[in-house]
């Protein structure tokens, strides 16, 4: 069993929404020291406003991490232990800039990977996303499904899998993977580029229309952030989880109309709901097969959909009248 106990580590993309809760998870651990590498493409440095006050020993880095250079030197002066990549240039980026978004996602996990064969570090947990299946040939979705990627964000997250994988089979490095289903709760961004659920609470807060792409029928597995963040940390501390890959998910699929159904029910509002286009490269079904997970690291979700969801319109509600 691995330890983060007086461990150096690193959490990338640690002012985003998972990772933000991740440090939280971390800090139960009692590590020596957690260094966040953010560039703030979607993190925000509030997000670690209690972080920092339970635990002085946080430094925030806002660098790149697609830069090889200046990223060693931030390992070789943190004496880094264990990383925790979740730096990410989002899917709905990859809808206006493809190009971008597949280069710096690759990348990041390319410098990840070369450092630690080059042992700059001892351990690498790796985040990779649902988006890499496409939508569901089979379900319940193992991690055996094939990966279609629909869009070129997909296929960035699809890429950095094989190639950590490719770096544990040729390299003999110590690494894992995590695969999120959709992921949500407090503080995911509501900002450019938001997912759906604070999308349609804030059109709801404001007295707006609800606006669904398509007709609502397709399906997530939603899975609170909170649990996320602590399968991360399980999948870590279990060695059997090495060169593998873990859906993490709730194991229930629920449609969006459900969904937006369910928020407004939470919020006890009446809104007109319209529906748009289809977005381009959307998936029209997801429902994880979690049983790996359980079978490996004992995961089971703490929040169902209905909690989760009640935590996270409370959560918004505030930051809307702040």
């Amino acid at each position: 069993m691995y330890t983060l106990k007086d461990k150096n580590v690193v959490v990338t993309g640690g002012a985003g929404f998972i990772g933000s809760h991740l440090i939280d998870r971390l800090i139960k651990e009692n590590p020596n020291r957690i260094v966040v590498i953010d560039n703030l493409f979607l993190g925000n440095d509030a997000n670690l406003n209690e972080a920092k006050k339970s635990f002085p020993n946080l430094t925030i880095y806002h660098h790149n991490l697609a830069d090889y250079e200046n990223t060693k030197s931030i390992f070789e002066k943190e004496q880094i232990d264990v990383v925790f990549n979740l730096a990410v240039i989002p899917l709905p980026t990859s809808l206006q800039k493809p190009v971008f978004t597949f280069e710096e996602n690759a990348n990041t996990v390319l410098v990840v990977s070369e450092l630690l064969r080059k042992k700059f570090y001892k351990s690498l947990i790796h985040f990779s996303s649902s988006e890499v299946y496409g939508s569901a040939e089979y379900t319940p979705m193992d991690e055996n499904h094939p990966l279609n990627p629909c869009t070129p964000y997909a296929a960035s997250k699809a890429s950095g899998d094989h190639l950590v994988l490719s770096y544990v089979k040729t390299f003999g490095v110590d690494a894992a993977i995590v695969r999120p289903f959709n992921n949500f709760g407090p503080r995911q961004n509501r900002g450019k580029y938001a997912g759906i659920i604070p999308i349609v609470i804030q059109q709801a807060l404001q007295g707006k229309p609800i606006t669904i792409n398509g007709d609502g029928c397709q399906t997530r597995d939603y899975i609170f952030v909170k649990d996320v963040a602590d399968a991360a940390v399980k999948i870590f501390k279990e060695e059997k989880t090495r060169g593998k890959i873990l859906n993490i998910a709730s194991g229930e699929e629920i449609s969006v109309n459900d969904l937006v159904k369910n928020i407004l029910r939470i919020l006890k509002l009446d809104i007109k709901i319209e529906h748009q286009a289809v977005r381009p490269g959307d998936v029209q079904r997801h429902f994880a097969d979690i049983s790996l997970a359980k079978k490996l690291i004992g995961f089971s979700p703490k929040s169902d959909i209905g909690g989760g969801l009640q935590e996270t319109v409370e959560w918004y509600k505030n930051e809307f009248h702040k």
